[in-house]
């Protein structure tokens, strides 16, 4: 009986946030794991800068291709197998940092069937989650990845000490197939009945794949054609979603370049053992999930309330969380001991997740029938952010040592974390000018 008291959609709100999950502690588990095959290997910055980054060039590809694979054949379908993809790569791979070509193409595999997951989960969410419920369901969902972020920090480093680098992709290939299996059992689309409310606030039985020239009901009893056609023009110039796109862009810069380059921060710049360093080291990350939570009910709230319109609403959540998370970026490189490092990059990091309760659910609230291919294109944006971002850091600090001779100097530094606080100022005055909270896409 109880499962009839608790409602489907929260049951695929929990699935999609355990996916999001798993899928950080793959991404995480990568760095950790090669960082130190690579080190012990006498691999440079540089080189190692190229294969993290080698994982967003496949990631950024297949962006537009999965919201529109999403758009056609279901979020439901593509997201399973997205799941498969990427898990029977990370089980049949060998993790050695010489075989280059090996590595490079597994990490391109790996990002290609990443790549399908967010864009067929927000096609997901905006069929089960009415427009009340999806600042909270999308952060949540979301706040998965940090959740998988700090697991992963907090406990592959041992696992790499007592079973080696391999077991992590061993450990996380099971947790994909579990996850695979989990979906398979529970996930359904929305029930194809006459939800005439759900369809005219947009989502629902409306939101579900469509045939071309299929006949739908609408509420005032009237019958209309509605075709598949994706208005591709109107969402290329729409300035709209182009503050979302920057916005994207801009966390996911910041986010990819902490993601990947603080495990070298805290052991080279710091000096600090990453083992040695405890629980401390995945506070950044615990920090996202509790404030995209926070961030999420707020939004919620503050709507529901009628205390602020939702074009202000977004607005509001996002300038505060990029504006704050810019003022500790510009500082991180300033504070030298391990309680003022882990202490600046969970500010900056925590409010960087604060402001998606502003530009990632806004998606849903301008084109909630074309959520998954806005969020392909604004997610191909922000994977761009991580090649170059995670790219230009390596050249950086290669340049860095050059001058200085070491990494210990808060100057090496500066530029790495100065670029993503700028940015952040930036972005948010593009978001200020040019958002709205409007549903601007039939």
């Amino acid at each position: 009986m109880m499962r009839l008291k608790f409602p489907k959609r929260y049951l695929i709100v929990i699935l999609t946030f355990i996916s999001t999950c798993v899928c950080y502690i793959e991404r995480v588990g990568f760095s950790i794991a090669y960082t130190v095959a690579a080190d012990a290997a006498g691999v440079n910055q540089s080189s190692k800068g190229m294969i993290l980054s080698t994982f967003y060039y496949g990631y950024a590809c297949s962006q537009v291709p999965g919201g529109w694979a999403a758009q056609k054949l279901g979020g439901r379908r593509v997201l399973l197998l997205s799941f498969v993809l990427w898990s029977s790569t990370c089980f049949l791979v060998p993790l050695d940092p010489n075989r280059v070509g090996v590595l490079v193409v597994a990490r391109l595999l790996v990002g290609v069937a990443q790549g399908f997951i967010f864009p067929s989960i927000h096609t997901v969410l905006a069929q089960w989650v009415p427009p009340h419920e999806r600042s909270r369901s999308v952060s949540l969902t979301t706040s998965g990845m940090y959740l998988g972020a700090a697991m992963g920090m907090l406990l592959l480093p041992s696992l790499v000490k007592f079973k080696g680098p391999q077991s992590v992709f061993l450990a996380e290939a099971a947790l994909g197939v579990l996850w695979s299996l989990l979906w398979f059992e529970y996930a359904s689309d929305p029930p194809r009945s006459e939800h005439l409310k759900a369809a005219a606030a947009g989502f629902g039985e409306s939101l579900l794949p469509i045939k071309a020239g299929q006949k739908t009901k609408i509420e005032n009893g009237g019958i209309t054609i509605r075709t598949a056609k994706i208005p591709w023009k109107r969402i290329i110039v729409s300035l709209p979603i182009w503050a979302i796109v920057v916005n994207n862009f801009t966390f996911h810069y910041a986010l990819y370049v902490l993601m990947n380059w603080l495990p070298t921060y805290f052991e080279q710049g710091l000096q600090l053992s990453l083992q040695e360093m405890g629980s401390s080291k995945m506070l950044p990350y615990l920090n996202m999930f509790v404030f995209s939570n926070i961030g999420g009910v707020v939004a919620d709230h503050l709507i529901t309330k009628r205390i602020l319109s939702v074009t202000r609403t977004r607005k509001f959540l996002n300038t505060v969380g990029f504006v704050v998370a810019s003022l500790a970026l510009i500082a991180l490189p300033t504070f030298r001991t391990s309680i003022g490092a882990v202490f600046c990059s969970s500010v900056a990091l925590g409010f960087l997740a604060l402001g998606r309760a502003g530009f990632a659910v806004n998606h849903m609230d301008i084109a909630p029938r074309y959520a998954g291919i806005v969020m392909g294109v604004s997610n191909t944006a922000g994977t761009l952010a991580g090649i170059i971002g995670v790219d230009l850091t390596g050249r950086l600090l290669e340049a860095a040592k050059t001058s200085y001779s070491d990494l210990l100097s808060p100057e090496s530094w500066r530029a790495v974390f100065g670029i993503p606080g700028l940015l952040c100022i930036f972005s948010s005055f593009i978001f200020l000018l040019f958002s709205t909270g409007e549903r601007i896409f039939d």
